[in-house]
């Protein structure tokens, strides 16, 4: 079931979000959820504060080549264990702040821990995009948007046109 997406400037979106302690049948519906709000988006990530919900979940699927399979990814708890000294940049944007993009400069390569959707426990390396997005949305459970790397100027004016986005939305 698809879920409606949060907008910035919402309070909700800078709140941390709490670990998950006890894995069930409503969590594992919820990242069902996300998943299809994400793909319908589209996007290729989606934190569970971004629908409302203020705890540690996040899902992503960074394959966008035509005819690949996909790979969708259900993070429950997911951190970071480990980052590299080399960084890269990349254009972000987010599916709570739409049509507004900036570059972010970000460690290149991370390694991540997280539990699946039964409970078990991973590791993994990841780069590129992959790297920028898990990065982007693990901020998002510690209440940061992309924006907050970004100078105040820039910031304050992305933000601006959001206020203004969500007034027309409100309109209808």
């Amino acid at each position: 079931m698809k879920r409606p997406i949060l907008y910035h400037p919402d309070p909700r979106l800078k709140k941390s979000c709490a670990p998950v302690e006890d894995l069930n049948e409503d969590l594992r519906g919820l990242a069902d959820d996300m998943l299809a709000t994400m793909y319908d988006a589209p996007g290729v990530g989606l934190a569970a504060p971004q629908v409302g919900v203020l705890t540690r979940l996040i899902v992503l699927d960074c394959v966008k080549e035509e005819g690949e399979k996909p790979r969708p990814l259900i993070m429950f708890n997911p951190e970071l264990v480990g980052v590299s000294d080399e960084l890269n940049t990349y254009e972000e944007g987010c599916l709570s702040i739409p049509e507004q993009f900036a570059d972010v400069t970000r460690p290149a390569e991370v390694e991540v821990k997280w539990i699946d959707r039964d409970g078990k426990e991973h590791f993994e390396g990841m780069d590129g995009l992959w790297a920028t997005c898990v990065q982007h949305e693990i901020d998002h459970l510690d209440g940061k948007l992309f924006i907050d790397h970004l100078k105040p100027l820039k910031r304050q004016m992305i933000t601006r046109k959001m206020v203004k986005f969500k007034r027309e939305l409100a309109r209808g």
